[in-house]
């Protein structure tokens, strides 16, 4: 990945720490207790300086967004952002980012820290917060009480940070005996302008997939799940949140600027183990494990474990699905007649929309959009045309 590249707009960032690992978690985290923003300034300054061999130009202009995710950033403590602003310089990161995003977990998240981050030119915070519940806190590990969402929501607001965001589950099992609706009134109450949404998955090598092999666990049924995500997508979007995307959900004019880059396709750059950047039409990832990243690029090798290549094909069907998760959904101009005949089928059964020239999916379709997607595109192979239309990646 060398030669010249359009400077990118959007970068993400990875800070590898964690207190300790969620049982359901399979992200690239380092467990520690706190602190280690030294060494992970260093690494990335490392990373930032291999840019310049390996893409010139992608640096060199101005950021519009940039996202510090994890991990648990919060954990670096006071300092971490206003060294990571140094690090990429004003001509990269202005004064004035359109949008600063750093994720945090409640317990982490202290009034001295969101000064820090306000002052460093963070304008918008994450909070890991998952749910209100106390036994549902206590079944996944987290460290803060039933409480400590709305203390973190306040340190934020203190500091100037209005431009809040929320995590929430939904899925856990039914043993714990969650009120799935007093968490929806908790945290509605706190009146935030942005709820992501994440349904617990089982994902390999983690401690829920070996609870669930020695038959510690039950998987909520498939049939609750659903109720579940489509009860919580109807009391936000009666609550005036648009829900923009699959998962997400926000006051009108308070979306991921940074998030829509992603699904829009735009080129990005990735920062961190485990980060991925997107130069068009390439893709890469660095080595996931912390030790292995941080030694190695401060012995000056390449963080990149791998890289692809994406065909005019792949941009397409990629286009297709990113597209797709979000409200805005496609033009039927890239569909095709079959394509287009299938997402009839789906409108009459209700589970999607067709609005002038776009259509896209109702949050029942959209769980199960996978798979729709899947039918569409070789529903389209079979009748001999493949996804055309214009090439994803058009700023934002």
């Amino acid at each position: 990945m060398t030669g010249r590249t359009a400077p990118v707009r959007h970068l993400y960032v990875h800070a590898p720490y964690c207190a300790r690992r969620c049982p359901y978690c399979d992200f690239a985290v380092h467990v520690r207790r706190q602190g280690g923003s030294k060494e992970w300034l260093a690494a990335l300054e490392a990373e930032v300086e291999s840019w310049a061999d390996r893409a010139p130009t992608a640096l060199s202009g101005l950021l519009r967004t940039v996202f510090v995710g994890g991990g648990t950033p919060s954990l670096l403590g006071p300092g971490a952002m206003g060294g990571l602003r140094r690090i990429l310089g004003s001509d990269v990161l202005p004064p004035s980012v359109e949008e600063w995003t750093a994720e945090a977990n409640p317990e982490s998240f202290t009034p001295e820290l969101a000064r820090d981050w306000a002052e460093a030119g963070v304008n918008r915070v994450s909070l890991g917060v998952q749910t209100f519940d106390p036994a549902g806190l206590r079944w996944m590990g987290r460290l803060h009480g039933p409480d400590g969402a709305r203390v973190a929501v306040r340190a934020g607001r203190d500091a100037g940070l209005e431009n809040l965001s929320v995590d929430l589950i939904f899925g856990l099992p039914p043993r714990l005996g969650r009120d799935l609706d007093r968490d929806l009134d908790q945290l509605l109450a706190l009146d935030l302008p942005h709820v992501s949404l994440y349904g617990l998955s089982i994902e390999a090598g983690t401690a829920l997939a070996r609870w669930l092999d020695e038959g510690r666990e039950e998987p909520l049924d498939d049939a609750v799940y659903a109720e579940e995500y489509l009860r919580i997508a109807e009391r936000l979007t009666s609550e005036g949140y648009r829900h923009y995307e699959v998962s997400n959900f926000a006051r009108p004019g308070r979306e991921s600027i940074h998030n829509q880059a992603y699904w829009s396709g735009a080129p990005y750059l990735g920062l961190g183990n485990s980060a991925h950047s997107f130069l068009p039409p390439v893709r890469s990832w660095n080595l996931r494990d912390w030790d292995a990243y941080s030694s190695g690029v401060s012995e000056r090798r390449s963080p990149v474990e791998s890289t692809e290549t994406l065909s005019p094909a792949d941009r397409e069907l990629e286009e297709l699905w990113l597209g797709l998760r979000t409200s805005r959904g496609v033009s039927t101009s890239i569909l095709g007649e079959t394509g287009r005949a299938l997402f009839a089928e789906w409108v009459r059964e209700g589970t999607a929309w067709h609005r002038d020239d776009r259509v896209g999916f109702e949050a029942r379709g959209w769980l199960v959009m996978d798979e729709r997607v899947v039918a569409l595109s070789s529903a389209m192979d079979r009748a001999g045309g493949r996804l055309t239309g214009p090439a994803a990646g058009e700023e934002l």
